[in-house]
């Protein structure tokens, strides 16, 4: 006669909650049991080291699934290490233990089903996530050195029973009673759900899993074979010396979804007295269409003993790499572990802190050794690199050198900040000097560009919206200030001073003409052949962040201006004729405001009135002909 135990009553509302609260992941059930499976078979394995008799003619380790329809069952049956009457009820009664009560306090509080999840892995119930589809369980167990078998029975709701039975064979034998109301996509009683749930969650479980696979090979005809479900050796667990690069590639294509070879394969494994782990990554070549989207998933899989536990977690990457793709194993995650435990996960930091490293050190190898290579993939990539890095600007030592820019004297492998810093010229300062605009070609049509190109300052070229955000807030590179071929306070000759003074009438009547417009208007050495340009008064927003940010809708106010004019152009000659003769003259003001709109103009900006802009040059034009 079985012997029936009843559950504590708190044992029982444990199960309810396991059954009822994590209706999600009723998947999991089944890497449960094959995990279960995998460490039984692990044991046995242990102990045939020792004395390979205690395996005796049943020597070919493996973990069987068996699909009967016509009684709505499933079974999972592995021939390990098997279970003792008093293992049996210590192993499958984990939940009535003391413990039990400190479970469910912590499961009352869990703020998300992945909570409740890694609770369950925490307290060794995962075998109990089988009643979240089965009606009934009944396991039939024999250990390998026990003459008799043990039967257990439940059907999770109060009480459980266990007796001695007759058992053949060593091992452990599952019997699911599936529910009758599960949903059409939980259908496990068909072979091909079953085999995506393996390929998914239990792939390189070392033993073979296998089940009779039925398929019709003609009309009426149907063939049954024993198919192994799992691949068995995960790639990444192989010795890197025998892995070939097709070999890395397809394993790529095939588990991220991409048409094309990846830029660089970085293989490693860490062992260390905190954590152990295994990491399988790759630097795409080309950027996803969809990875500024709200849908796109970054992150790596991560993987317990080679057991599938989590996809795209984003915890094990900074931000500014959220492009790489890949996985990590390790042995000390929990097989339920929860992106709340992760956050908080001591060893998750040290993972971290080491895939960062190696990506990097592979990414500044390839800038070093493979220039062009790099440069295709900063192209791909590099607004991503530096969008994360303004987000993470702490990371500023760590990613400065990969950084890439197009400058004035730079060819099509653009050029580093270390290269810029090597070329300076001896009487430039302390400053790495750049320019903003939509192209290499509008740039180069600045006014300013004019005397930094005279003098053989080089010139960085900052071409993407993000990149005069992110300078700034970089400041530096070594200790040289990067500084705005626009900015206001930008000076080339500080002799320039004695004209500003002879002109300060004319300028002062030029201000108040434009007084709505410009916070100030003055002399610049800057200029060869412009006779003006438009400069940011406020180093902290510039003409382009108004722009941009303009673009965006996000911009309460306008950056300051300031208009610049050449006092050696022919046009401020004109000026000072006309305001010596009638400090009054209109032709003062049509000069100013046709000035203004036209540093705008090759700014990008946009002319406040094109219509007035218009009249002036036509005005103008008349009189010239006078």
């Amino acid at each position: 006669m079985p012997e029936v135990k009843e559950f504590q009553a708190e044992t029982k509302q444990l199960l309810n909650l396991i059954i009822n609260s994590i209706y999600t992941h009723k998947d999991i059930f089944l890497r449960e049991l094959i995990s279960n499976a995998s460490d039984a078979l692990d044991k046995i394995r242990f102990l045939s080291l020792k004395d390979p008799g205690v395996l005796q003619n049943d020597t070919e380790l493996q973990i069987r699934i068996e699909i009967d329809q016509d009684n709505n069952t499933l079974i999972v049956e592995d021939n390990g290490i098997g279970m003792s009457y008093e293992e049996v009820i210590e192993n499958l009664g984990t939940i009535a233990k003391s413990g039990t009560k400190n479970f469910l306090e912590q499961l009352k509080q869990a703020q998300s089903e992945n909570t409740i999840i890694n609770l369950i892995g925490q307290f060794g119930v995962g075998f109990y996530s089988v009643f979240m589809v089965a009606k009934k369980v009944i396991v039939e167990t024999k250990k390998w050195d026990q003459d008799k078998g043990v039967r257990w029975e439940s059907d999770g709701i109060g009480t459980y029973s266990i007796e001695e039975c007759e058992k053949a064979n060593r091992g452990t034998k599952i019997t699911l009673i599936l529910k009758d109301d599960l949903d059409e996509d939980e259908n496990y009683l068909d072979q091909y759900k079953i085999q995506e749930l393996v390929k998914k969650h239990s792939n390189y479980i070392k033993y073979p899993i296998k089940m009779k696979w039925e398929e019709e090979v003609e009309a009426g005809k149907k063939k049954i074979t024993n198919k192994i479900l799992n691949s068995m050796v995960p790639l990444w667990n192989k010795n890197k010396e025998e892995i070939s690069q097709n070999e890395y590639n397809e394993f790529y294509k095939e588990h991220f979804y991409d048409w094309n070879d990846p830029f660089d394969v970085i293989h490693f494994k860490a062992e260390g007295t905190t954590v152990e782990f295994t990491a399988l990554l790759y630097i795409p070549s080309k950027l996803p269409f969809t990875f500024f989207s709200k849908d796109y998933k970054r992150g790596l899989n991560l993987y317990s003993k080679n057991v599938f536990i989590m996809e795209n977690c984003e915890e094990v990457l900074p931000n500014y790499l959220g492009f790489v793709k890949g996985l990590v194993d390790s042995p000390d995650f929990s097989l339920n572990i929860s992106r709340e435990i992760l956050q908080k996960n001591k060893q998750l930091k040290v993972i971290r802190k080491n895939i960062e490293r190696k990506i990097l050190d592979a990414l500044k190898s390839k800038l070093e050794n493979e220039r062009e290579k790099y440069v295709e993939f900063w192209k791909e990539f590099g607004k991503v690199i530096k969008a994360g890095l303004y987000q993470n600007i702490q990371e500023k030592e760590k990613v400065q050198d990969l950084l890439l820019f197009e400058s004035s004297t730079s060819d099509k492998n653009m050029v580093t900040l270390k290269e810029y810093i090597s070329k300076m010229k001896e009487d430039q300062g302390n400053y790495i000097y750049y320019a903003v605009g939509e192209s290499k070609e509008i740039i180069e049509n600045l006014p300013q560009m004019e005397t930094f190109k005279e003098k053989g300052y080089e010139v960085l070229y900052l071409t993407d919206e993000i990149d005069e955000f992110l300078i700034k807030l970089m400041h530096d590179y070594e200790g040289k200030e990067f500084k705005s071929i626009s900015s206001s306070n930008v000076k080339i000759d500080e002799k320039f001073k004695e004209k500003e003074e002879e002109n300060k009438d004319l300028l002062q009547k030029i201000k108040e003409y434009l007084k709505d417009k410009v916070k100030d208007v003055r002399l610049t050495d800057k200029l060869k052949e412009s006779p003006a340009c438009i400069v940011s008064a406020n180093e902290a927003i510039s003409l382009n962040m108004e722009k941009t940010l303009k673009n965006l809708e996000q911009l309460p106010f306008e950056a300051e201006k300031i208009l610049e004019l050449n006092p050696d152009h022919q046009v401020f000659k004109i000026l000072t004729d006309i305001y010596h003769k009638d400090q009054n003259s209109e032709e003062i003001k049509d000069y100013a405001e046709l000035l203004y709109n036209q540093s705008l103009l090759l700014e990008g900006l946009e002319i406040e009135d094109k219509t007035t802009f218009a009249k002036l040059i036509t005005k103008l034009m008349i009189k010239s002909k006078k």
